[in-house]
């Protein structure tokens, strides 16, 4: 066979052989194109450092944080609340709480029963992100917003310390968290939510996390009462080293609070990073500036508190707003929690020790606001839906914090006297004056040599 043959032989060949196999080829990509999305594993390891992040939050951060600010006398009080509260929800999240936010339902307010016990959540099962085609192991999806569910009643406990029941303030939690948390964290963040379906913007929990919590512990502060000798004796904290070692916890957690928040490793979870470093740093300025012309002096607690609020405020902007909004939200917010926990809570006279109204839910309706306009491309941020201005958008945030502020105000006020006929939520005056620390748990946390 000559070559010209052959060249004509082997050409024949290649052409049938490409005809035989194209619809094989066309399948494979057609099948290729169908394929389900795959969990990228550095998405997965970012989301899971994320988690643990927030969990450091709660323990030590929170627990420290709050454990400064009460009298010796009642310091594990406040650690032991924060870790059981924690513990509780973390298993009533498992068991139903996931289900009831997140479970797939479409009713505009809970998630339904479809994931009680995590029914259907395997390794294989995956969550979406904010980015098509982008999806992360549905385990870790759950686990990120159980530390969320987790800390959030855990921040309540701040405006009644020092004189709740250890039982009273677990079984509020566990029953708080059931009907006032899952329901907001459904009506906000899950596709068929209420709220999300208006269009409310909230990051990483402006309304489910800090007005939530803020509302709930000015309503338990006034039910609950004041501490005895409120506004006679003294009662500063007894540890300002301890506060500001917590509220430093705070900050670094908080990372994983926002920039976890964007789901994946991209340059949205990057821009919640810069946010949170500089709304941050922009209100523990502003709070000791203020300080200083009011009182003459910037404290270490105002520095803390300066600290917590810009954390606050930026929130549900985190992923949202430009750093130069994020800094203005920061100078503007400790200013006004400033004004709430030093004139209007000497005002009403209201016994919130540890400011979590103050600064939690006043930071909050703050930053859930300037969301809706910091949110703008002409101030930097990543800009609104199609359609949809700044009025429009501020209307849409004025609806989701009214909602939150109802939603949550009636249903703690009912949940904390369902708490107290059943088991009562206050220790007797004897208790109190001895600390929570032995009368409760039997043990202190100091001991003179």
């Amino acid at each position: 066979m000559t070559f010209s043959k052959l060249s004509s032989t082997l050409a024949r060949v290649g052409t049938l052989s490409a005809a035989m196999l194209a619809p094989a080829i066309a399948f494979a990509q057609d099948a290729t194109a169908a394929a389900e999305p795959v969990p990228n594993k550095g998405d997965t390891a970012f989301m899971f450092i994320s988690t643990i992040l927030v969990l450091f939050m709660l323990v030590p951060g929170l627990a420290l944080f709050y454990g400064g600010l009460v009298r010796s006398k009642n310091m594990l009080s406040v650690l032991m609340q924060c870790t059981m509260i924690g513990a509780v929800v973390m298993l009533l999240w498992v068991l139903y709480g996931y289900s009831f936010a997140f479970g797939g339902g479409t009713s505009p307010y809970w998630g339904g029963t479809a994931k009680m016990f995590l029914a259907g959540v395997t390794t294989a099962t995956t969550a979406a992100t904010f980015s098509k085609g982008v999806v992360i192991p549905e385990f870790i999806f759950m686990l990120f917003q159980m530390t969320f569910a987790a800390i959030t009643p855990a921040l309540i406990i701040g405006a009644f310390a020092e004189r709740i029941k250890f039982g009273a303030a677990v079984l509020f939690c566990a029953l708080w968290a059931t009907f006032v948390y899952f329901p907001i964290a459904h009506m906000v963040w899950d596709s068929n939510g209420f709220l999300f379906k208006m269009g409310a913007l909230d990051f990483a929990g402006g309304t489910v996390v800090h007005i939530n919590a803020g509302i709930a512990g000015i309503v338990g502060a006034i039910l609950v009462g004041k501490r005895v000798g409120f506004g006679k004796d003294m009662m500063a904290p007894h540890s300002m080293t301890l506060t500001m070692v917590g509220a430093s916890m705070l900050w670094v957690g908080w990372f994983g609070f926002n920039a976890g928040s964007n789901l994946e490793a991209s340059g949205g979870a990057m821009l919640a990073t810069v946010n949170t470093f500089i709304a941050t740093a922009a209100a523990i300025i502003s709070w000791s500036l203020v300080e200083t012309f009011t009182r003459g002096k910037a404290s270490m607690l105002g520095g803390a508190s300066g600290m917590v609020a810009g954390l606050v405020a930026i929130t549900p902007a985190a992923g949202i707003a430009g750093p130069m909004g994020a800094i203005v939200m920061g100078l503007i917010v400790s200013p006004l929690c400033y004004f709430f926990v030093s004139v209007v809570k000497n005002k009403f006279g209201y016994d919130d020790t540890a400011d979590v109204f103050g600064v939690h839910c006043i930071g909050g309706i703050f930053g859930a606001l300037a969301t809706g306009v910091f949110a703008s491309a002409s101030l930097g941020g990543v800009g609104y839906a199609e359609g949809v201005t700044m009025s429009s958008q501020l209307t849409v945030q004025l609806t989701a914090v009214i909602t939150t502020i109802l939603w949550c105000g009636i249903g703690s006020a009912i949940l904390y006297k369902v708490v107290d006929i059943i088991i009562g939520l206050r220790v007797a005056p004897e208790a109190e004056r001895e600390g929570l620390d032995l009368a409760s748990h039997g043990e202190a946390a100091y001991h003179n040599s």
